[in-house]
């Protein structure tokens, strides 16, 4: 659960920081031979600052909450 917890605090801040989280993915449009062509698309996860504050909550009580 720890593990778990860690993630939804940084899934947390970059909500609040950032607004969400982007990241670039490449395709390979064309490839013969010794030629190719790739093309970047820029994807992005909008999280709101209120989720991300939930996130960041219950990120924290999942670390601190003692285990069973």
């Amino acid at each position: 659960m720890k593990a778990l917890g860690v993630v939804l605090v940084v899934l947390g801040l970059m909500g609040i920081a950032y607004g969400g989280i982007s990241w670039t993915r490449k395709k390979i449009v064309v490839d013969a031979g010794p030629i190719e062509v790739t093309t970047d698309k820029h994807e992005r996860l909008p999280i709101s600052p209120l989720a991300g504050t939930v996130l960041l909550i219950a990120g924290v009580v999942m670390v601190v909450r003692p285990g069973r």
